[in-house]
């Protein structure tokens, strides 16, 4: 018998895992990548001065070191490490305080008071059954493994965060970081299933904490690159695959690409009601991104802030509403909420001697033109007196940008599409993976569980493609 082989179309953390998993089932795998360099939302590069390391889209890993997948796969032994900062999260506001979001969920709501025993109350038994919890939550629709935990987390999920917030929270410094958690959600807050986010991500921050990879987002790929080899696995870089055609039929084919790519790779080949349908897909907001090599860590106003992986600098609960509505408005705010990274004070990889390194975007229209530089600069000198004094060089990423370097970052949407909640559950279509040609599957994050450097996309997909073709996994 011939021995089946497979394809793969981008290397990004889906691409990279879907290879594996096909990999791991005895098929000959290659993972074609138009770029000189693998890892697709999960690179680093010098972009800003000789030695500091810049991630390129993602930075901050609470989904990839709670992925399953990740999980099932012998990542450390090929030099995958997690760095803890002390604090997953901080949010400074105006009076120079600043919530800290403690790993530690006692300590946590102990300082929060009665705020603290409400959030303490939900939450505890998310952080119990975390395994359970996330192999649901990141899955596409299915009878949950834990029904009871899913049932209540699905509960809470679906309400807009800007009800949860005013309903279950008294405080400004809890409104304001569950806002914040929420954002991540690129949603207005007052939509359907925008709390989804906040509850996943401060589960996670109890349960498996918000971690950087050591070295950059670069190891994450390299990881699982290296593993992929290790199962016989083949990566062909600097090799751009136009149409499917030119993969001289294998017989899988896998494609790590959002449905606009896939209508080009595809062609006359679909049927007309299918690519309607890709083609009535949704992306979401973009974002606009920076990068800062810096003389010295960043002066926060808030002592907590040195000691956090990620701040939320979005100020009051109301603010953050404002700021995360506008860009699904086509507008731009003025104060944008801003999502910032400082993995330098936790990993001495990442910037020469006495140096260091900032990341940082905002949410604004997809496609957006205009240039926030100037606002998110001064977001951060808004708590931090003194930022611009330190820095050394800048690089500004706009969408176009962002969408030059990874043709998957449509309009610079991050996530693979809208995460409205008609388009979450079923992306990019109710068939999900699959398509109508035999044996070719969507495998990126515009299929469940949709955004985040966690390989689960891949990881469904190439199950999926197995499961059809009665192969044993």
């Amino acid at each position: 018998m011939t021995k089946a082989t497979a394809a793969v179309i981008g290397s990004g953390p889906n691409g990279l895992t879907a290879g594996i998993i096909l990999a791991k089932a005895g098929i000959e795998t290659i993972i074609y990548e138009a770029e000189s360099l693998i890892g697709g939302g999960a690179r680093s590069a010098e972009s800003t001065h000789p030695g500091f390391i810049h991630d390129v889209c993602s930075a901050v890993y609470p989904l990839g070191i709670g992925s399953p997948a990740f999980a099932s796969f012998p990542l450390a032994e090929h030099g995958l490490e997690w760095i803890q900062p002390k604090f997953p999260l901080a949010h400074p506001l105006d009076d120079g305080s600043c919530v800290s979001l403690d790993a530690d969920l006692e300590a946590f709501a102990e300082l929060q008071g009665f705020d603290g025993r409400v959030y303490r109350k939900i939450v505890q038994p998310f952080v119990a059954g975390w395994s359970g919890l996330v192999a649901d939550a990141l899955a596409p629709i299915h009878f949950p493994c834990r029904p009871l935990l899913f049932g209540a987390f699905g509960t809470l999920a679906l309400s807009p965060a800007i009800h949860s917030a005013r309903l279950l929270f008294r405080t400004e410094q809890m409104r304001a970081l569950f806002a914040g958690l929420a954002a991540h959600s690129i949603l207005p807050l007052s939509a359907l299933g925008s709390s989804a986010f906040a509850w996943l991500l401060a589960t996670a921050a109890h349960a498996v904490g918000w971690p950087i990879a050591r070295g950059g987002a670069q190891s994450i790929s390299n990881a699982l690159a290296s593993y992929f080899r290790s199962l016989g696995g083949q990566i062909v870089t600097n090799t751009r695959i136009k149409i499917l055609d030119e993969l001289n039929d294998p017989g899988f084919v896998l494609c790590d690409v959002t449905p606009q790519q896939f209508l080009t790779l595809a062609g006359a080949k679909l049927p007309d009601r299918f690519r309607a349908q890709l083609a009535a897909y949704r992306y979401g907001p973009g974002v606009f991104k920076m990068d800062w090599a810096l003389r010295e860590p960043i002066p926060w106003r808030a002592a907590a802030c040195s000691e956090a992986g990620t701040i939320h600098l979005g100020g009051s609960f109301q603010e953050i509403v404002e700021a995360e509505a506008a860009p699904a408005r086509g507008e731009i705010q003025n104060r944008p909420f801003v999502l910032l990274a400082q993995p330098s004070l936790f990993d001495s990889r990442r910037a020469p001697d006495g140096g260091h390194t900032a990341w940082g975007y905002c949410h604004v229209p997809n496609a957006s033109r205009v240039d926030m530089a100037e606002r998110i600069e001064a977001q951060i000198e808004r708590f931090a007196p003194g930022f611009q004094k330190t820095i050394l060089a800048r690089r500004i990423c706009t969408p176009a940008d962002l969408e030059r370097h990874n043709s998957n970052l449509v309009g610079g949407d991050i996530s693979g599409g809208s995460n409205h909640v008609g388009q979450l559950f079923l992306r990019p279509t109710r068939s999900l993976y699959r398509t109508p040609l035999k044996n070719v599957y969507l495998c990126s994050a515009s299929t469940p569980p949709g955004g985040g450097v966690h390989g689960m996309c891949g990881f469904h997909a190439a199950r999926t493609a197995l499961h059809d073709a009665g192969i044993g996994m």
